[in-house]
């Protein structure tokens, strides 16, 4: 009996410093979203529902977020180490931060393209760019849409507009009511918003920056540079096991959905389903994306983003973007080739 327990003991023994050894090899990541659990965060939360990461010997842990310039400074200031932000809220960090010691670093492009339009209701009269010129638009003061209109403006001549600010749940209800002539936003945010307050699709304008002149990256992943420093190696097994869940999704968005599902309860299901494949069809397997490859981008696209946020959002100094950007981390291009073709 007591060489039998001595045994147990042992075997107790081993299998506590094996589950202790297995555990220190887990690098945990706290990651935050730029937005709501909507349908495009499956792009992350169905690779960490597979098991993807924990197979990567990641302990990731995603939260929700209340805009990509939330995200960008949280990730600055250590709270996270991970975060998807809009490429622009990044770069205007730096430009206006250039003594901050945890400036975040892009390493991944998720939205090739910005999701961002200008929206206006068809009975307005508003149907091309031209029409905005003297209208009063509509957006919260950080919304990316609003940020970077003139851009829009200046590659359309629009002049002599003002703007109204609102708290984000309003943004739709103020369009519907009249009270502005247009608003920015996401175009799978905005139209869908539109829709739940009873306007039908085809009574919408809609006008994407990237049809209007308008070639800024969207969202992307971003790290802080700690973690870069610390275990680059973890980057690199989180953007291939991102990589692999995204490829998933692309591949059956409905099924994704349930995975959304899963950590907010109350979504519709439907609409945010048709909220993921709108921004499947128009930032992820955007013709951009499938020239550019996926998670990749474009030197020369990205120095006139640079330049073009610069001067739009009137930041500090100028934007480098050889500092905001790293493809060091990037998976094979094999591994990149999950986009399917049109």
């Amino acid at each position: 009996m007591k060489k039998r327990s001595f045994l147990t003991c042992t075997a107790l023994a081993l299998a506590v410093l094996a589950s202790s050894a297995a555990h220190a090899q887990t690098t945990p990541i706290k990651f935050q979203l730029d937005w709501r659990f909507e349908g495009p965060s499956a792009l992350f939360l169905t690779p960490a529902a597979k098991g993807y990461f924990k197979d990567a010997k990641l302990d990731v842990t995603i939260d929700a977020g209340n805009g990509s310039g939330g995200t960008v400074t949280r990730v600055a200031s250590g709270a996270y180490d991970m975060g998807l932000a809009d490429l622009a809220a990044l770069m205007e960090f730096h430009a206006n931060n250039p003594d901050a010691p945890n400036k975040p670093v892009a390493v991944m492009m998720v939205y090739n393209d910005t999701p961002a339009s200008v929206m206006a209701l068809k009975k307005s009269g508003i149907k091309t760019p031209a029409d905005l010129s003297g209208k009063k638009l509509g957006a919260p003061v950080f919304d990316a849409g609003r940020k970077a209109f003139p851009i829009f403006a200046k590659a359309n001549a629009v002049t002599g507009f003002t703007w109204t600010a609102m708290d984000p749940p309003l943004r739709e209800t103020m369009l519907v009511r009249g009270d502005v002539d247009a608003i920015t936003g996401f175009t799978f945010t905005s139209l869908l918003n539109l829709e739940a307050r009873g306007v039908k699709a085809a009574d919408v304008v809609v006008m994407p920056y990237p049809d209007f002149g308008v070639k800024l990256y969207g969202n992307a992943i971003i790290v802080s540079p700690k973690l870069l420093k610390d275990n680059p190696a973890a980057v690199k097994a989180f953007l291939s096991a991102f990589t692999k869940g995204v490829k998933d999704v692309l591949a059956n968005p409905a099924a994704a959905i349930a995975d959304v599902k899963a950590r907010d309860g109350i979504i519709n299901v439907d609409l945010e389903t048709r909220r993921l494949k709108l921004a499947i069809d128009t930032v992820v397997n955007s013709p951009n994306a499938r020239a550019e490859g996926f998670g990749q981008v474009n030197a020369p696209r990205l120095a006139l983003m640079a330049s073009q946020v610069s001067d739009a959002f009137t930041t500090k100094t100028r934007i480098n973007p050889d500092v905001v950007w790293s493809s060091a981390y990037l998976p094979s291009k094999a591994e990149l080739a999950i986009l399917p073709k049109k």
